[in-house]
């Protein structure tokens, strides 16, 4: 199947090219056609039509690097491409990795020989986009120096290898939250804020700062309402009475609406991100021995209580598996269960599977790589994939680069999603 899927890629790529050879090779003929003074006999070769759903279904398949390039081939393909229903397919197609900040001082500094450099020519700043500034001036360089900035980076797990890929994008604070392709970061220049970005498509927009907290006591989760077509932002906060207040703001607005927040003792932590999955947001609530997990639907914004199949530990986690609602779970020194929840309102918790593994009790489950996917677990400074077909778990090879800690790492999907529906 891998080496079929490898095919059909490259198969795909191979013709996409041929179709920008082509149109390159018709574009010169009309521009000799025009220049020259007399007639000529040779005509233009005729590109096949292609209806637009089978362009849809064919380019789609490609990766990412390609669609991004593929899109210019001509208007047809532009406009296919940036359909809200051919952005929504292909996010579904992509796999899911880890985004993470490296300082960027320490980035300059390796590539440079020991000293870091100044801004580079070519580089994207969130906070400068934001700003207005289409590049970083050398009379703003002390807000941007490689000492303040960090590099957003990408680490893809495929086969038994990790591969880091970079988008030539810096930032001044930390992320928030994830969810589609959408990073949320901290705007610390000129003003506190946020910025919702895609660093794929570079678009950004700004957010205004809620309710100012410690942040070892909030928590941001980002997710896509599908009744209302609009990306929200869920800020929790908790205050010195251990109350936790909610507000919440729609991707492009202005103005935090302040909602009712969980009950008093539904939770006592909020270390944990919240994962996205079956239309709802979802914490855990504790640091350890969870008996619930809590839960906010993004259609009705009422937070609610949901039981756990079983007790959840220190190392035990919540995750999005094939759309639904995860919960991976430690169940003795050897055995990991993963349990499933499709619906809020649905059956119940149900075990999918049991991973039998010579060391299990430090297992730390991050996220699944995609529909069908592996499962990735941290264990220490280490990854490990866990492929649910075969059932056989690995450790993942890096490359000899310096990571974030443990836990600093973001599920995320490169993709062209926009909160612009």
């Amino acid at each position: 199947m891998k080496k079929s899927a490898t095919g059909e890629k490259t198969s795909l790529l191979k013709w996409a090219e041929e179709r920008m050879k082509l149109k390159r090779e018709l574009e010169e003929e009309k521009r000799k056609q025009q220049t020259s003074k007399e007639p000529r006999d040779s005509s233009p070769v005729a590109v096949p039509y292609l209806p637009d759903d089978c362009i849809f279904h064919i380019i789609v398949r490609l990766p990412l690097e390609s669609l991004l390039s593929s899109r210019f081939v001509c208007k047809a393909w532009y406009r296919i491409v940036n359909r809200p229903d051919f952005v929504d397919s292909h996010l579904k197609r992509s796999s899911v990795g880890l985004i993470y900040l490296t300082p960027a001082a320490r980035a300059a500094s390796s590539s440079n020989g020991g000293s870091s450099s100044a801004v580079k020519k070519d580089e994207f700043n969130a906070d400068a986009k934001v700003l207005g500034l289409d590049s970083v001036a050398v009379l703003h360089w002390h807000l941007f120096s490689p000492r303040t900035r960090f590099q957003i980076k990408y680490l893809e797990i495929g086969g038994a290898k990790s591969t880091i890929k970079e988008y030539n994008v810096t930032c001044t604070g930390h992320i928030k939250a994830t969810c589609n392709g959408l990073i949320v970061l901290e705007k610390v220049v000129k003003g506190r804020g946020l910025i919702v970005m895609n660093p794929v498509t570079r678009e950004v927009e700004t957010v205004p700062l809620g309710t100012m907290c410690d942040p070892h006591r909030e928590s941001y989760g980002l997710a896509f309402c599908r009744e209302l077509s609009r990306y929200k932002l869920v800020h929790l906060f908790q205050d010195a009475s251990q109350c936790i207040g909610c507000e919440i703001i729609h991707i492009g607005s202005r103005t935090w609406r302040v909602v009712e927040g969980p009950p008093h003792g539904f939770m006592g932590w909020l270390g944990y991100a919240p994962v996205s999955a079956i239309g709802a947001l979802h914490w855990v609530p504790n640091v350890d021995h969870n008996e619930h997990i809590v839960s906010m639907p993004l259609k009705d914004e009422e937070f609610v209580k949901i039981p756990l199949p079983s007790t959840g530990g220190i190392h035990d986690r919540v995750l999005e598996i094939d759309g639904s609602l995860g919960f991976v779970s430690r169940e003795s020194a050897i055995r990991i269960c993963v349990w499933i929840l499709k619906s809020l309102g649905g059956e119940g918790w149900a075990k999918q599977h049991n991973v039998v593994l010579n060391r299990a009790r430090d297992m730390v489950p991050r996220y699944c790589v995609g529909t069908g996917g592996e499962l990735v677990f941290e264990h220490g400074e280490h990854l490990y994939a866990y492929d649910r077909g075969s059932r056989v778990m690995r450790k993942i090879k890096a490359k000899n680069e310096w990571r974030p800690s443990p836990g600093c790492y973001f599920p995320h999907v490169n993709s062209l999603v926009s909160w612009k529906i």
